[in-house]
């Protein structure tokens, strides 16, 4: 729903409120004027505080704001001393907490089998499903299933229930063959082709499955498997 500019943030449904809605949905699914608004904390006469936040990242841009001092802030319309140190101070915290780290985004195959390392030299076939956001960031790694030498036991509820919790945008399969072949087996290519039918129904991408060996692995999406 679009929000009037001239609107009072109390007046507008608490589902559109961008406090309530990190609440309840989580940060991934804010817009960048949505969490800026949250730093805001309230707009001014005429113009609530989503529409300032809109204002502001138009005018300054995304990239230049996260690196403005106060006084560069504090030359927009609404943005005080105050507002303008706890902007800057959030970009600068939110650099050194994340200086030097790589963020857990799977984007190859073989980022999958370096996170598989403790799973792929088991004796019994493990079934793990990697959670991500809508940027393709790791939001949980889980092991839904657990089978024999050769065979896993999986239903795709297993594999959506968690996602559904942690408002999941994709998902990674992967699991390893204790046998030591990484080539997909006809079970395995039915039962992703199971999976990517829920997923379409339930508007959750499922990005790959990826067959771990101690050695090698496989990617079924550049085997075109599914």
């Amino acid at each position: 729903m679009r929000i009037k500019k001239g609107a009072n943030i109390k007046s507008i449904e608490d589902i559109d409120r961008p406090r309530e809605k990190l609440i309840k949905y989580g940060p991934s699914k804010l817009s960048d004027a949505e969490l800026l608004a949250i730093l805001l904390g309230s707009g001014q006469k005429g113009e609530n505080v989503i529409y300032m936040a809109e204002r502001l990242l138009k005018k300054i841009g995304k990239e230049k704001i996260t690196k403005s001092n106060p006084k560069e802030l504090q030359k927009n319309k609404g943005i005080g001393p105050a507002k303008a140190c706890e902007i800057v101070a959030c970009f600068e915290l939110g650099k050194r907490l994340l200086k030097g780290k790589k963020s857990a985004i799977y984007l190859t195959p073989h980022d999958v089998w370096s996170q598989m390392k403790d799973i792929r030299n088991s004796k019994k076939e493990h079934m793990v499903i990697f959670y991500l956001n809508s940027r393709n960031q790791e939001i949980e790694r889980n092991v839904i299933s657990i089978g024999t030498v050769n065979h896993s036991i999986v239903h795709p509820r297993e594999v959506f229930e968690p996602a559904v919790k942690h408002i999941a945008a994709h998902i990674i399969l992967s699991h390893n063959h204790p046998a030591g072949d990484p080539e997909p087996s006809e079970e395995d290519i039915l039962l992703t082709a199971r999976i990517v039918k829920a997923g379409k129904l339930m508007g959750i991408e499922i990005t790959d499955h990826v067959i771990v060996t101690k050695n090698e692995y496989t990617s079924m999406k550049e085997k075109e498997l599914m």
